[in-house]
C-alpha cells in the first residue's frame, strides 16, 4: 500500500523462466507492493510452473501466443479486476531493476502525475548498460520524431518500465491497439492525445543473456509502427482523419 492505495505490479511474460523468480523477489523487497500478476503468453519453458510457486502472485496463462500488446491488456484488465489504485509494469527479464518502483509510485501516489516512465536515456544509461549501438540511434531518431509530431518533450517512448493511475488505465481505449510490440508506442500516444502529463525517471537499465530483446526484423516492424502511429496522431488533431486509436474529445 501507498497512502492506502493498492500498488499492483504486472509482469508480461515470455521464457522468462531464468530471471522470474530474481525479479519477483527484488520486486517484494521494496516493500510497497502488495501483489504481483503474471500473464505468460504460451512459453515453450517453465514460466507457468514458476510463476505458480511465487507467493502474492496471481497466474494466467495464455493458451496460444497472442502477442506482447496483447498480454499487457490483460495484464492491465486483470490489475483493474485487483483494485489496483497503481499499477507499474516490470518486465519480468530483469532488464530493468525493481529499486525505482517507490519513486514511480509515490509520484503517482501523491497525485503529481497519471503515467510515469523510467528512462535508459535520462542519465546516460542505456549505452553504459549493453544496449546495441544499432538499437540506440534507432531509439534516438523515433523518439525525436515522435516528440515533433506530438509535440511532445520526453527522452524516450521505447522504454517498458511504465507506471499508471487505475484512473488512466480505465480511460485509454487499449483494447484498440495493436496486440504486438507497437502497443507500448500506441499507449503512450493515446495518453498523450487524452492530455496527460508522463513524468520519466532516470532507470538503469542491464542487457544480459537472459534479457529478452526483439530482433532486427520485427524492430523494424516496431519503427514503421511508431512513425505511423504518430503521424495518424498528428493528423487525427488536425481532424483531417478519424481512428479507433485517438477517439474525439469533447
Amino acid at each position: 500500500m501507498f497512502r492506502d492505495q493498492k500498488v499492483v505490479v504486472v509482469m508480461p511474460a515470455y521464457n522468462a523462466a531464468r530471471t522470474l523468480e530474481k525479479t519477483h523477489e527484488e520486486v517484494f523487497a521494496q516493500g510497497i507492493v502488495d501483489l504481483t500478476i503474471v500473464v505468460d503468453d504460451a512459453s515453450h519453458d517453465e514460466t507457468t510452473a514458476i510463476a505458480n510457486t511465487l507467493p502474492n502472485t496471481r497466474v494466467l496463462t495464455h493458451p496460444q501466443n497472442r502477442g506482447y500488446g496483447a498480454n499487457q491488456k490483460t495484464c492491465y484488465r486483470l490489475a483493474l479486476e485487483e483494485e489496483a489504485d497503481i499499477i507499474i509494469m516490470v518486465h519480468p527479464d530483469y532488464q530493468y531493476t525493481p529499486q525505482l518502483i517507490p519513486a514511480m509510485v509515490s509520484l503517482i501516489g501523491c497525485g503529481l502525475y497519471s503515467a510515469v516512465l523510467g528512462s535508459r536515456v535520462l542519465g546516460g544509461y542505456a549505452l553504459k548498460g549493453g544496449m546495441p549501438l544499432w538499437r540506440y540511434v534507432a531509439n534516438r531518431f523515433l523518439t525525436f520524431f515522435c516528440n515533433v509530431m506530438l509535440g511532445a518533450k520526453l527522452s524516450e517512448f521505447h522504454t517498458g518500465y511504465r507506471a499508471f493511475s487505475r484512473e488512466l488505465l480505465e480511460r485509454i481505449p487499449l483494447e484498440a491497439n495493436s496486440d504486438d510490440f507497437v502497443f507500448d508506442n500506441q499507449m503512450l500516444t493515446q495518453i498523450l492525445w487524452f492530455g496527460y502529463t508522463i513524468a520519466e525517471v532516470s532507470c538503469p537499465t542491464r542487457y544480459l543473456g537472459e534479457s529478452s530483446s526483439i530482433n532486427f526484423g520485427r524492430s523494424v516492424k516496431y519503427g514503421l509502427g511508431c512513425l505511423s502511429t504518430a503521424t495518424i496522431f498528428r493528423l487525427a488533431k488536425m481532424r483531417l482523419v478519424t481512428s479507433r486509436l485517438f477517439p474525439r474529445l469533447a
